[in-house]
């Protein structure tokens, strides 16, 4: 055997572990931990829980030290939340008052190596549009102060949006962004494409669902319809599919084509409103997570598991609006898991 043909089967056998490397990598599956309650475990308590169920990410909405400390050191990988009202101040101030306000809420707390992702403004777009001026300035300070740190590579910035800033979502193919939010949309695209960064969105069919039940069947919105519907030759038959795909026909449309779309909420109610029960939030939640694991995809990006994070952690009694909203927790209080889910 020739040196050259022994070269080339190296070669292959390389590639071919490669490719199987690839597809072995489950997409990480995480949990948000929301803390608008008044009855919550100790976060130290919550960190035990948390590794003791196999969960290797959780996403913070603020970087509050009470529940942001706790964590260091635990290998637990973070998305940390920057709140719509700190926004004003780093959009105001220069790369130095945001370098000040990494290192004195977030750094002081937890090593770099930890975090994964920093959510800047959570559903801005329509929802908090006060904030809209101030969100690529601040996101730009706060890249910078990253640089500064050494840490774009590893620690990636973007922002959370409502699926609601999609002015067509059906079918997914037709999916376009509200004529109101492209000016800042197309810029920020840019921003995560320059630096490789993902597109963060929160995609709930359940009030899909419960808003406009004349068109979402309750089988489309819980993964278990037995009907098909042909978008551009692709198959789909759950709204989870349809919303990101949504979404990555919209970025298409503005000229970006392959950013990664993280979904950054999603879940079902245990209790609290229509079709809200244990049940179907374990058929929600429990197919959100075999999907990552299995690297289903969706039918635009087949074979890519969708990162997702499932709120949530606990249900939050304080929140306010429908009932349905403090009922999403995953588990009790006291630790017991609301219904049998699994993570890995």
């Amino acid at each position: 055997m020739s040196r050259m043909v022994m070269k080339m089967q190296h070669l292959i056998f390389f590639v071919c572990v490669l490719v199987l490397l690839h597809r072995t990598v489950a997409a990480p599956i995480g949990l948000c931990y929301g803390r608008v309650a008044n009855n919550l475990p100790q976060p130290s308590d919550v960190i035990n829980l948390i590794k003791s169920n196999g969960i290797s990410r959780i996403r913070l909405f603020n970087a509050d030290p009470e529940a942001l400390a706790p964590f260091a050191g635990t290998g637990i990988e973070l998305m940390i939340g920057v709140p719509n009202e700190n926004l004003t101040a780093l959009a105001a101030g220069d790369v130095n008052y945001a370098l000040e306000w990494l290192q004195t809420n977030i750094l002081a707390h937890v090593q770099p190596n930890q975090i994964k992702y920093l959510a800047v403004g959570n559903e801005i777009l329509l929802k908090d549009p006060f904030y809209t001026p101030h969100l690529l300035p601040a996101i730009n300070n706060l890249y910078q102060a990253l640089q500064i740190l050494g840490l774009t590579e590893t620690i990636k910035l973007s922002s959370s949006h409502a699926a609601s800033i999609l002015s067509n979502s059906y079918p997914p193919s037709a999916g376009a962004f509200d004529q109101n939010v492209e000016s800042t949309m197309t810029p920020l695209l840019q921003f995560l494409r320059d630096t490789g960064s993902v597109l963060m969105v929160n995609v709930y069919p359940y009030f899909s669902y419960i808003n406009n039940q004349q068109y979402v069947s309750l089988d489309n919105a819980l993964f278990r319809s037995q009907s098909d519907q042909v978008d551009q030759n692709l198959v789909y038959n759950n709204l989870f599919d349809e919303t990101v795909d949504a979404f990555v026909y919209a970025m298409e449309r503005q000229g970006f084509m392959g950013i990664p779309v993280v979904v950054t909420e999603t879940g079902w109610p245990t209790a609290g409103g229509v079709a809200a029960s244990l049940e179907n939030a374990l058929a929600y939640n429990g197919n959100v997570v075999r999907r990552g694991l299995d690297n289903v995809g969706t039918p635009k990006r087949p074979g890519v598991g969708v990162e997702a994070f499932l709120f949530d952690l606990f249900d939050e009694n304080e929140k306010s609006g429908d009932e349905s909203e403090k009922h999403f927790g995953i588990f009790q209080v006291d630790g017991n898991k609301a219904y049998d889910i699994s993570f890995s």
